[in-house]
């Protein structure tokens, strides 16, 4: 099976997201998949300057977590962003760490299936259509990979309320179940 890389980039105490990548999660593993779990939370990451050493060096010249997270995201055969929808688009610190992320472009890089999970307050289907566009723009620049599935789990607002939503968290839990 793969070895899976969850991003988790809400901020929130109590976050939905963080509480349906749980279960996303599980259901990964429980599909026999190694999976690493790595949150924004507490992590410290400096906006991309745009200088472009990373093209040459493979290294961003910022020394901070995104370097870490950096060397991960390569070393995976599955990553999953998992992001709440704000104003009609993924979260900046998701923003932010795909922009950092540029250091991958020339690398020899493992990951070949992207997937991300999202989260809002409004429930109709076009509201993480931005959030979507923006990831897939991010996949279409790595040739080895794709932005393979989505899933979207909207009506859920208040911290913790993801608790309340059982159907939510089992579609999550079969994301997890079905990555590649």
């Amino acid at each position: 099976m793969s070895k899976v890389l969850a991003l988790t980039t809400s901020l929130r105490a109590k976050s939905n997201s963080d509480r349906l990548a749980e279960e996303l999660i599980r259901g990964a593993t429980a599909a026999g998949h190694e999976v690493e779990h790595i949150s924004l939370k507490d992590k410290v990451l400096g906006f991309c300057k745009g200088c472009l050493v990373c093209q040459k060096t493979q290294r961003c010249i910022i020394r901070d977590d995104a370097v870490e997270i950096a060397e991960k995201v390569k070393d995976a055969d599955t990553l999953v962003f998992v992001t709440p929808i704000y104003y009609y688009e993924m979260s900046g610190q998701m923003k932010t760490l795909l922009d950092r992320l540029n250091p991958l472009f020339p690398s020899d890089y493992r990951f070949r299936s992207i997937y991300m999970l999202s989260v809002a307050a409004e429930d109709e289907a076009y509201v993480p259509e931005r959030a979507i566009s923006g990831l897939r723009g991010w996949a279409d620049c790595f040739e080895k990979a794709e932005l393979v599935d989505v899933l979207f789990c909207g009506g859920i607002n208040d911290a913790g309320e993801a608790e309340q939503h059982q159907a939510k968290l089992e579609e999550a839990y079969e994301f997890g179940r079905h990555l590649k």
